[in-house]
């Protein structure tokens, strides 16, 4: 699954780059005995419009039906979509995004007691991640070291 999501995303990032969007995700999965091949689309500012993935899925089918040989063992159904607002976190892009923004981590251990938080992503590197959080109407600073994330994604504050 892996080397087709790869010869995909190298064959149609350039189309899409065109468009003024970037790839964020692909995924190739079954459902329910069918294929689909899904693809995340955003652009910035102000995110994808239903107009510019309907501008895209003819250019993007066509492209891929074109590449040779066919990546794919069996028939399958492209949807293209925005990867949403809580989407997550997985490129070094999507975590330069992520600073000075709400997030939701979660975590395999609790720190502090929990092993869910929300709060503004203040810094990170390799080892750890220091967030903002608000607890009993104080604002916190909490050191997540990486290895401990199960999870990452940004959220709606509410």
């Amino acid at each position: 699954m892996s080397k087709i999501i790869e010869r995909v995303t190298q064959a149609v990032e350039p189309i899409i780059t065109e468009h003024g969007c970037e790839l964020v995700d692909a995924e190739y999965v079954k459902e329910q005995g069918q294929n689909y091949l899904r693809l995340y689309l955003n652009r910035q500012p102000g995110g994808i419009d239903l107009q510019t993935i309907s501008d895209l899925t003819e250019p993007v089918s066509n492209l891929l039906d074109e590449i040779k040989p066919d990546p794919f063992p069996e028939p399958y159904v492209l949807e293209m979509s925005s990867p949403g607002l809580e989407r997550p976190i997985k490129t070094e892009r999507d975590w330069e995004r992520a600073k000075g923004e709400y997030i939701h981590v979660g975590l395999y251990q609790k720190i502090a007691g929990s092993k869910t938080f929300e709060g503004t992503l203040l810094d990170y590197d390799d080892e750890q991640l220091t967030l903002a959080v608000k607890q009993a109407g104080q604002t916190q600073q909490i050191e997540i070291p990486r290895k401990k994330l199960a999870q990452i994604r940004f959220a709606v504050e509410l």
